[in-house]
């Protein structure tokens, strides 16, 4: 897939880990893992802004597109 999650990247900048995100924004464990190993097919906004907002990122910091 064309499009590449940085959030190991972003969460190791803030010195974060996963389990604190998910705590922070109330997703699952399962489902931030599938997001960050890029097997995620889609994200909804309310997802996007959540994680932004706990980690003060731009969608963009988050999210790459890279042809193929």
């Amino acid at each position: 897939m064309p499009i590449r999650v940085h959030l190991d990247d972003l969460l190791a900048e803030k010195n974060m880990t996963l389990t604190q995100l998910s705590e922070t924004v109330g997703i699952t464990m399962a489902n931030l893992s599938i997001l960050k190993t890029g097997k995620a097919k889609a994200i909804r906004f309310t997802t996007l802004e959540a994680i932004c907002q706990a980690i003060d990122c731009q969608p963009g910091d988050l999210l790459h597109y890279r042809r193929e």
